[in-house]
């Protein structure tokens, strides 16, 4: 919907002071006077610029958004124009309502009111972060093959390899042992990479059951505290209330032991560093099933918070792609597996990073009981 779509009883309803039509929509709608004045928003619009319609009906939309925003020149181009006016990916991101803020924008004239115009805003952001996560699923799926030629045409020969290496052993003087030693520890760390991308070819159904989130957290926290993390603070925020995820119990533990121990490494031994791990539930995320009509709700949110350096900006779109890493001994399948283990369950891993403040956000469907079946017979 557009606000050239928008009917005269809409945006009647929009003028009012319960706009509860506009309220149903998802996307922040505001109505702008010919002075400038906001004079009416609905519930989207208030959550998007972090204040109540009373507080935004006080101010003109210049005081919430940077001075010479593209946006002040588009409602002029509408009031010029007489007509609709969209503008795409534009930030109007503010220390008043929060930055960045990446919007596509529609703006539209009031014909009942010359000068007033209504504005739609649709956040590009997570839509962007989903192309992102769908395009390295692709990837991963490129790498899935790779992994099953590898395991075939790489592994045989290096048991070859490492069996000669083994033999020469015995017969070469003591002080080229170490060569062969070398031979066979190459060997051997060639295999294990091959080994972590066979799992990438894995491609049978996942075993899922409804898994309490917390007990799995838990249970992370744990192995972190007692290894990798052990000197680290970790700190938990958790909804108690929220339902089972619908999940592979083990494959969530493998999830979140990556996602901490990357926060851990990132931390390094910085003194204040810490790693937040939150838990909520946020409505109002649903994807397209492709190939159906069928949309999935993604309600339940898990979070893996670090203070550390932060990602590099031009590293952070190909975060989740195969052999993407920073780390100077990582291979980085990490991530990659991580994307898709979460791809497999249905659900959406991105990444907000910024110095001292590095967010993986994981978006999962809830377990929902199966309704029973019908008792009612036809005779």
């Amino acid at each position: 919907m557009t606000p050239e779509s928008l009917s005269k009883g809409r945006m009647a309803a929009l003028a009012s002071d319960g706009p509860t039509i506009l309220d149903s929509l998802p996307h922040p709608v505001l109505l702008v006077a010919p002075d400038g004045v906001i004079e009416s928003a609905n519930m989207a619009a208030e959550i998007f610029m972090r204040s109540s319609v009373a507080y935004l009906r006080r101010h003109p939309i210049d005081y919430f958004v940077p001075f010479g925003s593209p946006l002040l020149t588009l409602i002029d181009q509408v009031r010029d124009r007489g007509a609709a006016v969209n503008e795409y990916k534009v930030d109007i991101g503010s220390p008043r309502i929060g930055a960045p803020k990446i919007v596509d924008i529609n703006a539209a004239p009031v014909a009942e009111r010359p000068g007033a115009v209504v504005l739609m805003f649709q956040e590009r952001s997570m839509a962007e972060k989903i192309d992102r996560q769908l395009t390295s699923r692709g990837a991963a799926r490129t790498v899935t093959g790779l992994a099953s030629m590898l395991a075939h045409e790489i592994k045989n020969p290096l048991s070859g390899i490492r069996g000669a290496a083994q033999l020469l052993e015995q017969s070469v003087p003591n002080e080229d042992r170490a060569l062969t030693r070398l031979i066979t520890d190459e060997t051997d760390r060639i295999v294990k990479l091959v080994d972590r991308m066979e799992v990438f070819s894995d491609e049978r159904p996942i075993e899922r059951e409804p898994v309490n989130i917390h007990v799995v957290l838990d249970h992370v926290k744990r192995l972190a505290d007692s290894g990798f993390a052990r000197n680290k603070r970790i700190l938990e925020a958790y909804d108690p209330s929220l339902p089972p995820v619908f999940a592979n119990r083990d494959q969530l533990i493998q999830v979140f032991l990556n996602l901490i121990k990357n926060a851990s490494e990132a931390i390094g031994d910085d003194p204040d560093g810490e790693i937040r791990i939150t838990t909520a539930f946020r409505p109002g995320i649903r994807l397209s099933v492709p190939g159906t009509a069928e949309r999935v709700s993604l309600p339940l949110e898990f979070c893996v918070q670090d203070n550390g350096p932060g990602v590099p900006e031009d590293l952070l779109p190909h975060l989740f792609e195969p052999f993407i890493t920073t780390k100077t001994n990582g291979s980085g399948l990490g991530l990659a597996l991580v994307a898709k283990i979460i791809g497999d369950h249905g659900g959406v891993i991105e990444c907000d990073s910024q110095p001292r403040k590095t967010i993986f956000r994981i978006l999962m469907p809830a377990f929902v009981e199966p309704e029973a079946p019908s008792s009612d017979r036809t005779e």
